[in-house]
Order: structure tokens, then C-alpha cells, then sequence
């Protein structure tokens, strides 16, 4: 063998108690799992005592916003160093494949405070296929710093498709939507996401996504919905999704499934009970989380998406002008924005966190509301210089969560953990560097909300099963080696709101392939990740 891990606690992923036990790894794989006391020591190559750490399987990050980061960034340790081995990307339905060349430009300017303008990323893809084929090829032919899948962004289709116009789509345009969902599906995306609160996905009717949802259905595939609302309505909001998918005979998965607002409060168990009765009754649901209670997202998703309409251009010409700013601030502040979830906006919870325009630095972790007070003026005026100046650039923190709405969602037997990692900006939220340590330090050994068992099996084979990898998130026999050692009685994030980008403690060694990435709490080198593909095969 190549390697022997020799003395772990194996954490195994399934949920059932930890045992002791030397694990063998060969050509990526493991190749012999031996229980202390079931005969003599494994022997390698190369043993490594693991005596006081936990082996588990790598952490599948069910949401994260890495599409470009992977691209640009060979160290990567943001997700590296937290033990996650593979990130699911294209989510909200906002991405950069499948595209042309006018739809990506208008998509990498909707989304650059997620992802930054792309002027360091050759965009040599238009495809879903193209993608993917970049992220196995990339720096020199090496890949990528951690394995990546993909979702098939619906409201990019859109743009494709229909444009930045809010009406229903032609029988036309429909049909060539539901030919790129297909062609995605068949090049290797996973399932579908949406962002219907971001423009112009939100302008897709139910019979809309319902039809594209039957297209990812036939393709073996899941529809991750950033749904309607997570503030006023949230609860129809995932009604609303529950019963598409199931119309749609589609499985679903609830991107990061949080009650927020003073609205919500308290209110968990309802969306659990709702949960509860659709799996009752058959549905297929999973969900993520990550353990923090604010959100995060650009300051222009806070707008109304009558604003949206035309795309980025015509949100700047609209707010330059008076009469329609000052119609813009009335929704936002006033009756609730779709943007804001139906709820009027409080700008001592909006926490600007990263901007593109340099000029605009000093706004950086403060509230809006704080910096209006330092200039003499009402938030409005100064999120409205700010997007106007920063070219709608701006992400910020929104401090609207609850903890024991968090932490009772977590506990759910389908949850899984996504970070939903923004890593633009100078004040990222700290979930980004976090997430995955934040669940094993915090809520398993100093709350107890969860066993260490329960954990690792949301973080691992919870997420594998819903992305349908037949070889992935166990430590079993014939598994990938994608393996984490990490010390339950130390580890911790290390990132905080304060110091978002400080690097986790406790998780001294990362494996992908059999392949050291993380080696003795440092990064190594080595670029194992490589595009995971859905099998695109079409039922029936």
C-alpha cells in the first residue's frame, strides 16, 4: 500500500459510533480498513500515526460561490485547509456557463460582488462541458486546489434565453431552455439552482421552472431553489418549492434554509413540520445550512426587481435618476422589497463587507446606517452612492438570523452543511473560511447539539447521497481516499467577523486522491481537484 493511516478514531460517515482502526490507501483509494485487534498492523510505503485525531471522509461544501476563486487561486485554502475535498458551484442561479459572449459580460458584472469582474480569468468556455473541461485543465494541465460540481444557473439560461425582460417566456424560449438544461444536464452539472430573488431568474413563473425542473428530473438530477423569500412569506415561499419539485418529479434541495428577520423568529419547527409531511408523503428533499446567523449577498440584491429589469445598465440609469430613486428607496424602506424578502430594510443590520472601487474602502465594515451618520446624511443617500459609484459591486453582511432557528434546522435528519462562501471583498463573511470547523468545534463539542457521529455524516454522506457519487463521502473499502484528520478536542474555526480570512486550527492533514493537500496544518502544493460530472444520462 501506499500509505497507512495508522490508529484513527474513523469517523466513518454513516452515522453509527466511531471506531479505532489502521486504514490502507493504494492508488487514491482505500484499500483495507483493519479494527485494533482484528489481526496485524497494516504496512506501506509511508505510515502516518494518527493517534488522538478523528479520520472522516472530505466535507462536501453544498453551496459555495467558487466558481472563479478556483480558477485564479491554485492554494485555495480558504476550503482546503477546513477539510472540504469537494464544492458543488453555480448556485443561485447565477454562473457563468452556459453563456454567450453578451450574457457573460452582463453576468459577470451582476455577480462580480461574488465573484469579483473576472479581469484575471481567461474565459475561453461558453459551455456547461467547457467549464468543467477548464477546471480539469487548468494551471498548466494540473486542476483545481479541491474537486468542484456544478449546477446549471436558471436564471443565467434565462438571460440566454429571454433576457432581462420580467414577462413569461415564449413557447420558443421555453423550448430553448429546456434544450440548454438538457445539454448542461448531459455535459456533467449535477441538477439546476435558482436565485429567486436575483434578476432576472426571479421573473420565471412555477409552470416555468416547473417544465425545466421536469428537464433536470429526466436527467437523474436535483433543483437547488434560492427560494421567493427567507423573510416575510417564507414559509409559502418553501411550500412553493416543495410542490413544483414534486409536480416536477424532481428532487430538491433547499440552498441554505434559514427563517430570518424578527418575522421568523422562533418559527423553525413550522418549516420542520412542513419538511416533515412532504418526506411523509414522499418527496425527495435534502437541505444545507452554514452555523451562523447572518446572511450574506451584494447591496444591490436589496433593490426591487421592477429596478432589475434590463440588467445591470439600466439599474445604474434608474437610480440616477431622482424621481426613480427616490420610488426605488420607497419599496426598500418603506413597503419591502422582493429584494429584501418582503421586508422594509434596516440599515443598522446591513454591514458592508467588500467593495471593487478602492475609493470606497472606508465603508468597509461598517453599517450603512453607521456611515450615514458619519457623513450627516439618511442611509438611503449613502447606499445609493455607494452602488452607483462602486458599479453595483458592493457585497455586505446582513445581520437578520436567529440562533435557535439555526440550530434547531441543523438537527434535521436530511440538513447538510454548505457554507455559501463569498470570498470577494475586504470583510468576507467568516462562514467562507469557517463553515465546516464552526459545526465540529462549536455545535458538536462545546453545544452538543450534535454527536460528532451525527456531524460528520450531514458534512459527508448526506451530501454525496444527493449529489448521487457511488464512491464517495465513506471511509469504506473501494472509496476515494478524500480523507480528513482533524482533533475533536481542538478544532475551531478560526476565522471570526472581525478576522474573517484566519485559517481553521485542528485539522492538520487533508487528503484528495490519497494525495496530501493539507500536510501538518500546511498547505501543500498539490492540485488533486478535478471537475465532478453527474452522469447526464436521460431516463427512459
Amino acid at each position: 500500500m501506499d500509505l497507512v493511516i495508522r490508529d484513527a478514531r474513523v469517523v466513518d460517515g454513516t452515522g453509527t459510533p466511531s471506531y479505532r482502526a489502521d486504514v490502507g490507501i493504494t492508488d487514491g483509494r482505500i484499500t483495507e480498513i483493519r479494527r485494533e485487534g482484528d489481526g496485524p498492523r497494516l504496512t506501506a510505503a509511508r505510515t502516518l500515526d494518527a493517534d488522538g485525531l478523528a479520520l472522516s471522509p472530505g466535507f462536501i461544501d453544498m453551496h459555495a460561490h467558487s466558481d472563479l476563486a478556483l480558477l485564479r487561486d491554485p492554494d485555495h485554502s480558504a476550503k482546503a485547509a477546513q477539510g472540504v475535498t469537494l464544492e458543488v458551484l453555480g448556485q443561485d442561479g447565477l454562473s457563468y456557463a452556459p453563456a454567450d459572449d453578451r450574457t457573460l459580460a452582463e453576468v459577470r458584472r451582476s455577480i462580480a460582488g461574488w465573484n469579483g469582474d473576472g479581469s484575471d480569468i481567461d474565459f475561453d468556455w461558453r459551455t456547461v462541458g467547457g467549464y468543467l473541461d477548464r477546471l480539469d485543465r487548468n494551471f498548466g494541465g494540473q486542476g483545481i486546489a479541491v474537486n468542484a460540481a456544478y449546477l446549471i444557473p436558471q436564471g443565467t439560461v434565462r438571460m440566454l434565453a429571454v433576457g432581462w425582460d420580467d414577462r413569461p417566456a415564449t413557447d420558443a424560449e421555453l423550448d430553448r431552455m429546456r434544450e440548454l438544461v438538457a445539454q448542461g444536464m448531459a455535459e456533467g452539472a449535477v441538477g439546476m439552482s435558482s436565485g429567486l430573488t436575483y434578476t432576472p431568474g426571479m421573473y420565471a413563473k412555477d409552470a416555468e421552472l416547473t417544465e425545466l425542473c421536469r428537464v433536470v428530473a429526466a436527467h437523474d438530477g436535483y433543483y437547488c431553489p434560492h427560494h421567493r423569500s427567507y423573510g416575510a412569506g417564507a414559509l409559502q415561499a418553501y411550500e412553493e418549492m416543495v410542490q413544483l419539485t414534486r409536480d416536477a418529479g424532481c428532487a430538491l434541495h433547499l440552498a441554505h434554509a434559514t427563517m430570518n428577520f424578527g418575522v421568523n423568529k422562533g418559527r423553525a419547527p413550522e418549516l420542520l413540520a412542513l419538511l416533515d409531511d412532504a418526506l411523509a408523503a414522499g418527496a425527495d428533499i435534502s437541505l444545507d445550512t452554514y452555523p451562523y446567523t447572518p446572511g450574506c449577498t451584494t447591496l444591490v440584491a436589496m433593490l426591487p426587481s421592477w429596478s432589475s429589469e434590463g440588467g445591470p445598465g439600466s439599474i445604474l440609469t434608474r437610480l440616477a435618476d431622482e424621481g426613480t430613486a427616490q420610488r426605488i428607496r420607497h419599496h426598500v424602506e418603506v413597503l419591502g422589497s422582493d429584494g429584501c424578502h418582503g421586508v422594509p430594510i434596516e440599515w443598522d443590520a446591513i454591514e458592508i463587507s467588500g467593495v471593487g472601487n478602492p475609493a470606497l474602502s472606508g465603508y468597509v465594515g461598517r453599517t450603512v446606517a453607521e456611515s450615514a451618520r458619519l457623513r450627516g446624511e439618511e442611509p438611503w443617500v449613502t447606499a445609493r452612492r455607494v452602488l452607483i459609484e462602486d458599479e453595483l459591486g458592493t457585497t455586505i453582511l446582513q445581520h437578520v438570523g436567529h440562533e435557535e432557528n439555526v440550530r434547531q434546522i441543523m438537527g434535521h435528519r436530511v440538513h447538510t452543511g454548505g457554507s455559501d462562501g463569498i470570498l470577494q471583498g475586504d470583510k468576507p463573511h467568516p462562514r467562507a473560511y469557517g463553515t465546516f470547523p464552526q459545526y465540529l468545534g462549536r455545535y458538536v463539542r462545546e453545544l452538543g447539539i450534535l454527536s460528532l457521529e451525527e456531524c460528520v455524516a450531514h458534512l459527508t454522506s448526506r451530501p454525496a447521497a444527493r449529489l448521487r457519487l457511488p464512491d464517495r463521502g465513506l471511509v469504506r473499502e473501494g472509496y476515494r481516499a478524500d480523507l480528513v484528520l482533524f482533533d475533536p478536542a481542538t478544532v475551531a474555526a478560526g476565522s471570526t467577523f472581525e478576522e474573517p480570512r484566519v485559517l481553521p486550527v485542528g485539522i492538520p492533514h487533508v487528503l484528495l486522491d490519497g494525495r496530501f493537500v493539507v500536510e501538518d496544518g500546511k498547505r501543500t502544493p498539490t492540485l488533486a481537484g478535478r471537475a465532478v460530472r453527474g452522469t447526464g444520462r436521460a431516463r427512459g
